[in-house]
């Protein structure tokens, strides 16, 4: 059966699935492998660094003339011309995440890009709703990186925001510890329209990270993760206060736990931080990974797994309609 939803025809996907745009390691050539399998492969552009947009997006529109995708911003992060210079590629959509996104909401459409926003809370649901956005996220705490410090777990979220934007209102995609298919299936069992996707592509062999990030997330586990501010201090990080963020064990996890406030004014720890990045005693990055790291064992690529992932989501919603089927 084909996966169609509000979300599949409104950017005119095959697959309900939509890539994370994870910062640095969403990729050119990841969105595009996303958009080429029949999903929509957002770029992640973070807070709009100049040269990492201009080599990424022109492998992107090169290698996926003609398909969706779109470029996903850290909203608290930018300024109106890291929008209109996303925009001047030509994107289908522009995503943005974490913050105010009234002063860009009306240069995008004007700019005929379709809008979607992520949300953590029903006050940020409905301040999307009242900015007539296209596409609603839905992140649950189980996500994988920055996410609201007191937020809601995937599962009761997803169906409040369902509920709050209506049946005439945009579509919601769930987001938050989504790894296979069966993800994809709970998403849609919830009343979205699809699945947005990251910690899952960030092991994929076009997936712009470390090799040792990548073998972290093959290893990793969901007991290993953790929410927490403290690698945003150390890193020194101007990430806002409302957001934590969900990685895998660290040493300054360990070493800083519950004495935040004391890393804060500590520079010789942030500076500490730094040379031990630099000597490798660390990984460049933390490991973002997100509740569903467990289910990550293997490393193909971004096109293949949007292949399988439409394929569990199918076979998963079978399984239950015959499990709810009366006998004979």
């Amino acid at each position: 059966m084909a996966l169609r939803t509000e979300f599949t025809d409104l950017f005119g996907l095959r697959h309900p699935i939509a890539l994370a745009p994870m910062g640095g390691s969403s990729g050119g050539a990841l969105a595009s492998a996303v958009s080429r399998a029949g999903g929509l492969g957002i770029l992640g552009a973070a807070t709009g660094d100049r040269r990492w947009l201009d080599r990424e997006a022109p492998i992107l529109a090169a290698s996926a003339p003609g398909l969706p995708w779109g470029v996903g911003f850290l909203t608290w992060g930018i300024d109106a011309s890291a929008v209109d210079h996303a925009l001047s590629y030509g994107p289908s959509a522009i995503m943005l995440s974490f913050g105010d996104p009234t002063p860009y909401a009306a240069r995008i459409r004007q700019a005929g890009a379709l809008l979607i926003l992520q949300v953590t809370d029903l006050e940020e649901a409905r301040q999307a709703l009242d900015l007539g956005t296209d596409v609603i996220v839905a992140q649950g705490t189980e996500a994988g990186g920055h996410g609201a410090r007191r937020g809601r777990s995937t599962l009761p979220f997803v169906p409040v925001v369902v509920d709050l934007a209506g049946a005439a209102g945009p579509p919601v995609l769930a987001a938050g510890g989504i790894a296979d298919g069966r993800g994809v299936a709970a998403a849609l069992a919830l009343g979205a329209a699809g699945a947005l996707i990251g910690t899952r592509f960030q092991a994929t062999t076009e997936a712009l990270v470390d090799p040792a990030i990548t073998r972290a997330i093959l290893d990793g586990s969901a007991e290993a993760t953790e929410r927490s501010a403290v690698l945003d201090i150390a890193r020194g990080s101007d990430w806002p206060s409302k957001y934590l963020a969900r990685t895998l064990a660290h040493p300054y996890l360990e070493r800083w736990r519950g004495r935040e406030t004391d890393l804060a004014v500590d520079g010789q720890a942030r500076q500490d931080y730094q040379d031990d990045v630099a000597r490798g005693a660390i990984p460049p990055l933390p490991v973002w990974a997100g509740e569903g790291v467990d289910l990550i064992t293997d490393l193909p690529s971004a096109g293949d797994l949007v292949g399988v992932l439409a394929i569990q989501a199918e076979d998963a919603l079978a399984r239950a309609a015959r499990r709810s089927s009366p006998p004979g």
